[in-house]
Parts: C-alpha cells; sequence; structure tokens
C-alpha cells in the first residue's frame, strides 16, 4: 500500500485555496493540486484577465461559461482560480 503524498506549496508550505466560490483546479476542490492523471497540469493559482479568458477561449478551454452541472458559475475578469499550466 503506498503512503498519500502531501501536496505543498512552492516554499515548501501546506498548500491554501486558490479560489472561493469557483471550485477550480484538477479535484474542482479550488487548490493547485494535481496527479499524473492530470494531462492539463492544474498547479497554478492565477488572476483572471480578459484577455487570458479570451485567449483560453480560442485555444478550446472554455473558462467562461456556466456548467450548472459541474457548479461552475464561469469566470470573469479578476477572478482568481486554479488554472491549467
Amino acid at each position: 500500500m503506498s503512503e498519500k503524498k502531501e501536496n505543498l506549496n512552492v516554499l515548501g508550505g501546506p498548500l491554501q485555496s486558490c479560489c472561493g466560490t469557483h471550485r477550480t483546479g484538477y479535484y474542482r476542490d479550488g487548490f493547485c493540486r494535481t496527479e499524473e492523471d492530470d494531462l492539463g497540469r492544474h498547479v497554478v493559482c492565477a488572476m483572471m484577465t480578459q484577455e487570458f479568458l479570451e485567449f483560453s477561449f480560442s485555444q478550446g478551454n472554455d473558462l467562461m461559461t456556466p456548467r450548472p452541472l459541474n457548479e461552475f458559475p464561469g469566470l470573469k475578469e479578476g477572478d482568481q482560480c486554479a488554472c491549467v499550466f
């Protein structure tokens, strides 16, 4: 049986939630933590700009559209979220 690896921030301390109501990140829990199955690597906490949201959309990653089934309200400029690196 393998031990569960603790997720640490870049300074070696415990992770803190990246976002409040926008449950983003690989596990949709607001933390920048990941595992080998995460092909996108959700490891960066970022403040959203309209330019970034539009660029992400143009690359096929629509972060702006609400997805009620996933309890995701959609992001707008100024929101903070765990995003794909």
